[in-house]
């Protein structure tokens, strides 16, 4: 398999005579520096939308789980980890394989009537989410000093400048730059100092509450880390970045260290939290409340860390959420959707990119606004749209006339099929608590 990927982009295994001194260890050096060459060429899709799913929400919720409960949903992490894993790497097929985004497949598999449906909820979801990852960069960079009526003008500027004037290729290197930075939530769990062998007892040790705060938390932590948005993107993404079938066994490898990533990002700041507040009492609802709460109590670094955890975080987030509505709502409608389409036939594509922006970025400059109900407004969406989005998943991705013989085996249809049972029900009982009062 390594060679059909590395023929098909171009690469020669360099050839060594056996009769050289060193030869089987010059061999086995060139063949893994060949193999790491391969996958960053394809890697991109799977680590980005892995790592934008700690955005200002997901950063919040983290947070809040960590001060309230301390370390006792840690292993909730590893449970939702593979459950991201599984459903992403479904998209990985069906973009390398079809070469389509799911907008497109979507659009040609069911009609425009569920299409429509599909792409209006999704709107309105990721615009509130446009708007909340605003107001992420703006209450980070408060906390550094800088008003909100110049950081938030900058970064919608910025984030626009870059997808509107930029290839695929340059928008890639420039989130992949922003998931590096995810790793000052990392430091700032490991300066908390935790006591890391009752970390480690609560990773690996269930612990479950039938306390009606807890559920709810619980599965508020599940429906940020699984969102709509996600599939839309990476499958987009593979498409725009070219990769085939050939490409797909690196492109799962992407896949789940994306899923692995957003997951590890959030054990940081879940222990940070539970280190640091839960002890004191502290309750937060946002993640600038945590980050100026850290501070006084877990030192400057880590509370200055964690701020600038959130101002990344919301930028690749407020970046890539009006992308991932522009991308599927252009492919639903047989529009020309692609960072590689700079012409007159794209125009519809970065109309929509800029009023995304525009309107999430005006948002935020609107007085007492309430930032939290925006979210929960959002969260709700996604909630109603999640099943929708999993039942045509595993529609098209066990279509043999689609997928040819990249469908799922019984095994993956078992295993997709029960989280999404799960996935519905449990996105059912958060819309519910997320609508009723309790």
């Amino acid at each position: 398999m390594w060679f059909s990927v590395a023929d098909h982009h171009g690469f020669t295994w360099p050839e060594i005579g056996d009769a050289e001194p060193g030869v089987k260890e010059l061999k086995r050096l060139s063949t893994l520096k060949g193999k790491l060459m391969l996958f960053l060429a394809v890697a991109g899709p799977g680590i980005i939308t892995g790592n934008v799913d700690n955005d200002a929400g997901g950063i919040a919720t983290y947070s809040a789980a960590g001060a309230r409960f301390g370390f006792r949903m840690l292993w909730l992490l590893l449970i939702i980890t593979f459950s991201l894993a599984v459903i992403q790497e479904m998209c990985a097929r069906m973009g390398t394989v079809t070469g389509k985004g799911l907008g497109d497949l979507i659009r040609e598999t069911f009609g425009i009537r569920l299409t429509v449906i599909t792409m209006v909820a999704l709107l309105v979801a990721n615009m509130a989410n446009t708007a909340g990852e605003f107001a992420g960069i703006a209450a980070g960079f408060e906390i550094f000093g800088i008003s909100r009526y110049i950081a938030v003008p900058l970064s919608a500027l910025g984030v626009w400048w870059l997808v509107v004037r930029g290839s695929y290729r340059v928008v890639e290197r420039f989130y992949m730059m922003f998931c590096v930075l995810f790793a000052t939530y990392v430091i700032s769990g490991v300066l908390a100092r935790p006591d890391w062998r009752l970390v480690l007892v609560s990773t690996f040790k269930p612990d479950f509450s039938w306390d009606p705060e807890f559920v709810v938390m619980a599965i508020t932590l599940i429906g940020t880390t699984i969102a709509p948005w996600m599939q839309f993107y990476q499958q987009s993404a593979i498409r725009d970045k070219g990769l085939t079938a050939r490409d797909l066994p690196l492109e799962r490898l992407d896949t789940y260290i994306g899923s692995f990533l957003t997951n590890f990002v959030a054990f940081f700041i879940v222990t940070a939290c539970a280190t640091v507040l839960f002890p004191a009492g502290i309750r937060v609802e946002t993640a600038d409340q945590a980050a100026a709460a850290l501070r006084p109590l877990a030192g400057d670094y880590c509370g200055l860390l964690f701020a600038a955890g959130l101002v990344n975080a919301s930028l690749m987030a407020a970046s890539i959420l009006p992308l991932t509505t522009a991308y599927a709502i252009a492919e639903s409608l047989g529009f020309e959707g692609s960072l590689e389409v700079k012409s007159g036939e794209s125009k519809a594509f970065y109309w929509l990119y800029t009023l995304m922006v525009a309107v999430g970025a005006a948002t935020v400059m609107v007085p007492r606004v309430d930032f939290v109900g925006v979210m929960l407004f959002s969260q709700t969406i996604n909630g109603i749209l999640l099943p929708l989005i999993l039942y045509v998943m595993l529609k098209i991705v066990n279509d043999r006339e689609i997928m040819g013989a990249h469908v799922n085996t019984r095994l993956e249809n078992a295993i997709a099929g029960a989280q999404a049972v799960v996935l519905v029900v449990l996105t059912a009982v958060m819309v519910w608590q997320t609508i009723i009062p309790r």
